[in-house]
């Protein structure tokens, strides 16, 4: 089929913000005449949840898993539909998605690129779903965000944290709901300054691919821009379970900071390895040493223990947050699996009703008619305060949490507690933003 004729499509889109009342159905025409990938013929519709269910963020992808299980049971009627109460747009009903029944299929992506992007082909291919989402690493995220756009579905990113997601990399057929390394570095570079001071020297760790590059250059810069010093940069491999030859050097180099720009286990194995050498307990040019995860995890800080007490970083989303979203989440998700979810839940759970919603009100699942439905698309009810799906880039902005590990928790869940809500505005930033430049967002590409 040609490229699909962008012309032909009328689209009204809502803000469908909390006040500003119901959201109105939206318009596409000329929908029944366009043929795209895997459009749904029967009575159901196929979506694809592309998880890590084996590798070093294995338990990020056992929670998204769980949350994408919630929100079909929500999206078909079932349970106590969740934030679909909550969702200042009232599009779904709970009778599926345009009246047909959601059903799923699951992959493993072992957080590899090439497994992932098999993984997805083969959902497209043999199982026909119209959308993927999932994945718990960036390189996964922005590998299956090229097949995606290419095979002619839309993709949901699930956590992915590089900028390069919706930076170099960006796609039209690909939406990310989670923040990114940029928001992460502007959220915490003022509290690190305020708890540690303007003049410290820090040292990155930093896992070596997409992510962590992004990662570590927002947060240096963020630093460095209210005056600390960055000494040395050094990566270490993503299969990597015991740093201790990367601790070893940090001793030696005049950093009084430690930056572990890691994730999942890579995280809990850098940051046990660091607090068995000591540095928590050494003064270094004057100050107490410190350690900061730029990226936090509930389950991350499970897997540290007492080793993430007082240890700063920045988080998505957390489920004590008390708006009416986030309870009604976690409410749901609780009597579900008898435990709180984590942010990666959190975001794939609000990334299939936001595909959902966006298709009801597009009135198909035409992938061209529902990136017109998402982009520049604001909304409320999902937690995180009042959130654009920005066209430019398809990055969600919203607030973003500064957490740091309880000194005093009460259960094995209750680990971190949010020290700071930064307002939205305060991690925006212009499209055309130099850590983002060098992409082209392109065309919405049909299929089929």
């Amino acid at each position: 089929m040609s490229e699909f004729d962008a012309s032909r499509r009328r689209v009204l889109k809502t803000g469908a913000i909390a006040g500003a009342g119901v959201a109105l159905p939206t318009i596409f025409t000329a929908s029944s005449a366009a043929a795209f990938t895997n459009e749904p013929t029967g009575g159901t519709v196929t979506l694809g949840f592309n998880v890590p269910q084996t590798g070093p963020y294995a338990d990020e992808g056992a929670d998204e898993l769980r949350a994408y299980e919630l929100a079909v049971e929500h999206l078909n009627g079932g349970g106590d539909g969740g934030m679909m109460n909550t969702f200042s747009s009232k599009a779904l009903q709970g009778n599926g998605i345009l009246g047909k029944k959601v059903e799923y299929v699951t992959g493993d992506t072992q957080t590899k690129s090439d497994a992932a992007r098999a993984s997805a082909k083969s959902m497209i291919e043999k199982d026909g779903a119209v959308m993927i989402t999932g994945g718990s690493s960036s390189g996964v995220a922005i590998a299956v965000q090229g097949l995606c756009q290419e095979a002619g579905v839309i993709f949901m990113a699930g956590l992915t944290h590089s900028n390069d997601t919706t930076g170099k990399d960006k796609k039209a057929n690909g939406f990310r709901h989670f923040f990114n390394g940029y928001m992460s570095g502007a959220a915490l570079a003022p509290v690190l300054k305020n708890l540690y001071g303007s003049d410290r020297t820090a040292y990155h760790l930093t896992a070596d691919y997409t992510w962590g590059w992004t990662q570590e250059e927002s947060i240096a810069a963020a630093t460095e821009a209210l005056g600390w010093n960055t000494v040395n940069k050094v990566r270490t491999p993503l299969a990597a379970t015991d740093f201790s030859s990367y601790i070893a050097p940090v001793l030696n180099s005049g950093a009084d900071v430690l930056v572990l720009n890691h994730y999942g286990g890579n995280m809990v194995n850098s940051l046990t390895n660091a607090v068995q050498f000591g540095l928590r307990d050494k003064v270094v040019n004057g100050k107490n040493f410190e350690i900061v995860v730029p990226l936090y995890s509930r389950l991350m800080a499970k897997g540290a223990g007492a080793n993430v007490k007082g240890i700063h970083g920045s988080t998505n989303w957390h489920w004590t947050l008390q708006d009416e979203g986030s309870k009604a989440f976690v409410k749901s998700f609780g009597t579900k699996y008898g435990f709180p979810p984590s942010q990666a839940a959190h975001t794939t759970y609000c990334q299939t009703l936001l595909y959902a919603d966006a298709v009801e009100r597009a009135g198909t699942f035409n992938p061209c008619g529902v990136v017109e439905a998402l982009e520049g698309f604001e909304f409320d009810g999902l937690g995180n305060g009042k959130t654009l799906y920005r066209a430019e880039d398809h990055q969600c902005f919203k607030d973003v949490l500064v957490v740091r590990g309880k000194e005093n928790p009460t259960s094995e869940f209750d680990l971190l507690e949010v020290v700071e809500v930064t307002p939205r505005a305060q991690v925006e930033y212009a499209p055309d933003h130099p850590m983002f430049a060098g992409g082209n967002l392109g065309a919405c590409n049909p299929g089929a």
